[in-house]
């Protein structure tokens, strides 16, 4: 109870600090609140609450980690005896010096074991500390806190079952004893093992019937971008926000286009992106790690997440409909 308390009163402090109202953070309104969706920098605000007052676990596994505030987070919370483990991606080369720096002040770290001939990496954002877990697309890089991102900030007990189960699947593998969990569906996918993204996208647009508003870092899948031209075929509000900045996005540009699907630029600021992977289907959020692609739906370890929640949903229509009206036609 006391850690909650903690918790409820260093997000509202920091919550006096945070962005203009269109791209503010959607702090908790109780303690009860079971999922919470979190935007931009101000995810590095609910990412520092939590380390800082775990008192049990703190169980970190991001593609990119480069910030030495971070860092010295969960160093301090293994000299305070909490129990935290990091699993990582090797090829990237922020990662390996954080890994570094971590086993030398006792931080027990692993790479995941990523197939090079496959061209895989370990794609996932997930940390969970104590009784909560963040998941979204957000990595802890030096510059990350730039990007037009969103994780989700779940308490749900079945999400933190599941969540807790990959964590311990990612950490076994690291360590040469592989024990996929079995595939299912739910609100948690992962790809690789398995296919439950992709399952999980083709139902949300397939099940849609009114709408499907999507921010997407690198979009090139073919199967999904048939899906949303029969789902625009269909009469729904279809819109697209990409990042200019990929070239592989100008292909699935205008095959969206040419399909009557909506589809804009985000006006990316210098030095950002726009790394959200997020789609509104109805009243269904999906979003997470996984670009909609090839590799992120069959060959990266990627972990994404649905939710139905009312606050959630309605804050990110509203980032949204900012974003799309600020985007060039």
């Amino acid at each position: 109870m006391n850690r909650l308390v903690s918790l409820s009163v260093l997000l509202c402090l920091m919550a006096a600090c945070a962005p203009s109202p269109a791209r503010a953070a959607f702090t908790r309104a109780s303690n009860a609140e079971p999922i919470q969706l979190w935007q931009d920098a101000s995810i590095f605000q609910l990412i520092h609450a939590l380390i800082d007052t775990a008192r049990h676990r703190v169980l970190v596994e991001v593609y990119e980690i480069g910030r030495p505030d971070l860092i010295s987070q969960m160093v301090n919370a293994r000299h305070r005896g909490v129990d935290v483990r990091v699993v990582t991606d090797p090829t990237v080369q922020a990662s390996r010096s954080a890994a570094a720096e971590l086993d030398r002040e006792g931080v027990p770290e692993l790479f995941y074991p990523v197939d090079d001939a496959a061209h895989q990496i370990d794609h996932v954002k997930l940390l969970i500390a104590d009784g909560e877990a963040v998941v979204g697309g957000m990595n802890w890089g030096a510059h990350s806190s730039r990007n037009h991102d969103y994780v989700v900030d779940t308490r749900m007990p079945g999400d933190l079952d599941r969540l807790t189960q990959i964590f311990e699947q990612d950490w076994s593998l690291a360590q040469g004893r592989p024990s996929p969990l079995t595939p299912r569906a739910g609100d948690i996918g992962q790809t690789a093992p398995g296919h439950e993204i992709r399952a999980m996208l083709r139902r949300v647009i397939g099940a849609a019937r009114m709408r499907i508003l999507a921010e997407v870092y690198t979009f090139t899948d073919p199967d999904v971008i048939a899906a949303l031209a029969a789902a625009r075929r269909r009469g729904l509000d279809v819109r697209i926000l990409l990042d200019p900045s990929q070239p592989y996005n100008r292909p699935t540009f205008q095959l969206l286009r040419s399909s009557g699907v909506s589809v804009r630029w985000y006006p990316v600021p210098p030095g950002a992106l726009l790394h959200a992977k997020a789609g509104l289907f109805d009243g269904e959020l999906l979003l997470g790690s996984a670009n909609w692609t090839y590799s992120g739906l069959d060959v990266n370890h990627e972990l994404d997440v649905e939710t139905a929640d009312k606050r959630a949903v309605a804050g990110y229509e509203t980032r949204f409909e900012n974003d799309w009206a600020t985007s060039p036609p």
